[in-house]
């Protein structure tokens, strides 16, 4: 079991290195790109998250890829993508389509916030379950979560007991995150 405090501030050091690795890929996409990705509606940021999930599925089956970026590449994109779709609902239907790469990383950071939040809340809950876990598991959560964003979106939006798309959208943040860290450890495949 992970459940003390220094494992806790270990986590809490790596998720942040994490984080910071993705939100630098993300800023320079914004430098170059500027922020296209506005255009994307709920599904779309969801069928994203899908591919990519789909992509690391297919080569830890297959146990080969053909394609130059591996798994890790591919959980560093579920992340910003998770991000992506967190920022969309904040807007709402409103939002300029156009942001700064400045308004970009106050955006990045302040869905980031909620997600490291809910992961300490979760971690100290379940005593870090997770740094037992297989890629595979992550995966395919991650794969559950998007099938439960899309029937949040076919039922309009709304649910009767359930967490809605946003909490969907933290929880697929934090497996990537969870992913990388032990990529980063070496305990799983990159």
């Amino acid at each position: 079991m992970h459940n003390n405090t220094m494992s806790e501030q270990s986590t809490q050091t790596q998720y942040q290195q994490i984080i910071t690795q993705c939100r630098d890929t993300f800023l320079k996409k914004a430098r170059d790109y500027g922020t296209s990705w506005r255009v994307y509606r709920t599904i779309s940021i969801a069928d994203q998250i899908f591919i990519k999930a789909r992509r690391i599925r297919t080569i830890q089956e297959k146990r080969q890829q053909r394609v130059e970026d591996g798994i890790r590449s591919e959980f560093e994109g579920i992340l910003n993508y998770a991000v992506i779709g967190l920022i969309q609902l904040s807007f709402g239907e409103q939002g300029p389509e156009e942001l700064s790469v400045e308004m970009v990383a106050v955006k990045y950071d302040e869905q980031i916030a909620q997600a490291k939040q809910l992961m300490g809340d979760k971690n100290h809950d379940y005593g870090e379950a997770w740094r037992d876990m297989s890629q595979e598991s992550f995966v395919d959560l991650i794969l559950a979560k998007w099938l439960r964003i899309k029937q949040i979106l076919a039922n309009d939006g709304k649910t009767l007991v359930s967490e809605g798309i946003a909490s969907n959208f933290l929880d697929i943040l934090n497996y990537a995150a969870f992913g990388l860290i032990l990529i980063e450890e070496g305990k799983h495949n990159q």
